[in-house]
C-alpha cells in the first residue's frame, strides 16, 4: 500500500554535524542527464514483467512532476518512469515492488513534508544508533529521510530505498532505516539500473 505525498519548502533547523550539513537554500537541479543507451533500456523493460507494470508517467506528466517539485529526475530512472512503467508490484523493492513516483509506503514515518530538490544531506554512511550526540528528535535524521531523494520502496516495512536526487551523490540508491543510512553496497553506490540488475539476478543485496 501506496501514499502519495506532496511537495512544500521550508526551512532548515541549523543542525550541522561531520555527517551532513543542512542548507537553508538549495540549489535546483534542472538540467537533464545523458539519456540511457538502448541497452539499459532494454534490460529495464526486460526485467520488469509488463502485467505487473503501472503505466508510465509520459513526458508531460514527468515534466509536470518535476517543475512541482524544483528538480530533475536521474537517468535511468527518468526514462524508466517516463517510457517503461511508472511503478511495478513485482519486483525491487521486496516488500511490494517498485512504487510509483512521489507515493510513500504504508509504514513511511511521517517526518514532514518531502523535499526532492534540497540536497541529500551526506557524505557518507551514517548508523546514527551509534552516535552519541543524536536524541530522538535530532533535526539531522528528519532531514536524511525528507531531502534530496525520491522513493523507491521498503524492505521488510522497516527499510526503505532511496534513489537521490539531489546533493553530491545524485542517482544513487541509497537504505535509510530508524537505525542509520548508507550507500547500498558500500562506499561505491549502485545507480537505479545496476540496483534492478542486482535484484533481477536473485542474488542477495548484501553479499
Amino acid at each position: 500500500m501506496f501514499t502519495r505525498m506532496g511537495s512544500a519548502t521550508v526551512k532548515c533547523r541549523g543542525a550541522r554535524s561531520d555527517a551532513c550539513c543542512l542548507c537553508e537554500h538549495a540549489p535546483v537541479t534542472t538540467t537533464p542527464d545523458q539519456h540511457p543507451d538502448e541497452a539499459t533500456l532494454d534490460f529495464l523493460r526486460s526485467a520488469f514483467v509488463p502485467e505487473w507494470r503501472e503505466p508510465a508517467l509520459g513526458y508531460e506528466g514527468v515534466a509536470r512532476w518535476e517543475a512541482e517539485n524544483r528538480v530533475t529526475l536521474p537517468e535511468p530512472y527518468r526514462t524508466f518512469v517516463t517510457e517503461i512503467s511508472n511503478g511495478c508490484s513485482l519486483g525491487p523493492a521486496e516488500d511490494g515492488g517498485l512504487q510509483p513516483l512521489g507515493w510513500l509506503p504504508a509504514s513511511w514515518p511521517d517526518l514532514g513534508p518531502r523535499q526532492p530538490a534540497d540536497p541529500f544531506p551526506l557524505e557518507a554512511a551514517w548508523p546514527w544508533e551509534d552516535d552519541e550526540t543524536v536524541d530522538p528528535d535530532d533535526p539531522r535524521i528528519d532531514a536524511v529521510f525528507t531531502r534530496g531523494s525520491v522513493v523507491l520502496g521498503s524492505e521488510d516495512s522497516q527499510s526503505f530505498w532511496l534513489l537521490l536526487t539531489a546533493g553530491s551523490h545524485r542517482g544513487e540508491v541509497w537504505m535509510v532505516s530508524d537505525v542509520g543510512a548508507s550507500p547500498v553496497p558500500g562506499a561505491e553506490a549502485w545507480g537505479f539500473a545496476e540496483w534492478v540488475q542486482r535484484w533481477h539476478s536473485g542474488e542477495s543485496w548484501w553479499t
